[in-house]
């Protein structure tokens, strides 16, 4: 008897490790497709950065660059409007970020707490703004009210904050800051400024890691905000910069093959407006990868812990 229920147990773990087995095999095939689905448009922008225009418009190139050139990269250096929208950019994201973070985490903090008055009734007000907004009319009646149509402070105070990243943080707020800690603290004449500046800000590196990087995200990839309300181009931001550069390709492209007349010479802009495109694209994504390499670690720890409970 003993010695059948040990073939019959060996039997069933048998069976176990083969669908387990199978299991894992399905699960690598899959990820497998989805790494090919996202690698392969990384893959091929690079490669394009490196190759002839009419090599890429031919389907020549399809994976490694084909007739390797650097002109893409010579014409980038030399191309002023690339530079200021870079610059503009760059600021945009900085202090907008910082912005971000400034009014998001004492926001969160604030409707987190059991104790303050009235947190019900303002997350019900942010969660309203989660389905219902005023409109893009409205909206640019109220920054031209407001003085700042055609201003740099149209690109940080326009979307200062998000119901979605404030409820992130208030997750966070509400499973890693126990009430025994403000409790404690505020025995020790601990005040509700200096208990958020010196305890709970050190303790949310990670939920700050995580929101820090989707505002970023959001202002390095924002052109239509700026495309509506910014008028001078020493404002533009690379984002719009890159969008004319593909509109003027297109353009090109097609009044190229329907007028012979000027078809050299729009072939030629068609050619330089394709090796910007590309090595553009380059250019403007190698921070965004840096700047998540750099906040891997607590971004993926923060998610996690902000999205235990609604």
């Amino acid at each position: 008897m003993d010695v059948s229920s040990m073939i019959m147990k060996r039997n069933s773990s048998l069976q176990i490790s083969r669908i387990d087995l199978l299991f894992d095999v399905i699960n690598y095939f899959l990820m497998s497709m989805v790494l090919v689905i996202i690698l392969y448009p990384l893959v091929y922008v690079v490669s394009a950065s490196f190759s002839d225009p009419f090599s890429v418009a031919s389907g020549k190139m399809w994976l490694l660059p084909h007739g390797f050139t650097l002109d893409g990269y010579k014409r980038l250096l030399n191309y002023s409007e690339i530079w200021v929208g870079y610059g503009n950019t760059i600021f945009y994201t900085f202090l907008g970020t910082m912005l971000n973070l400034a009014v998001t985490l004492p926001c969160a903090y604030a409707i987190s707490r059991k104790d303050f008055i009235g947190r019900k009734i303002i997350t019900i007000m942010f969660m309203i703004t989660m389905f219902f907004g005023g409109g893009l009319i409205p909206t640019y009646i109220l920054m031209q009210s407001l003085g700042i149509y055609n201003n740099r402070a149209v690109l940080l105070i326009s979307g200062l904050t998000s119901a979605y990243n404030t409820f992130i943080a208030r997750t966070f707020f509400q499973t890693t800051v126990p009430d025994e800690l403000v409790d404690s603290s505020r025995i020790d004449g601990c005040s509700n400024w200096r208990l958020f500046i010196k305890i709970v800000l050190p303790l949310s590196k990670p939920i700050i890691a995580v929101l820090g990087m989707y505002f970023a995200v959001a202002h390095w990839n924002s052109y239509f905000t700026a495309m509506i309300y910014l008028q001078d181009r020493s404002l533009f931001p690379l984002q719009l910069i890159l969008r004319e550069i593909l509109v003027q390709s297109k353009v090109a492209a097609e009044m190229a093959m329907y007028d012979t007349s000027i078809a050299l010479t729009l072939a030629e802009q068609a050619k330089t407006a394709e090796l910007l495109k590309y090595t553009s694209i380059i250019v403007a994504t190698i921070p965004m990868l840096v700047f998540y390499i750099c906040l891997q670690r607590y971004f993926v720890q923060g998610i996690m812990l902000g999205s235990v409970k609604g």
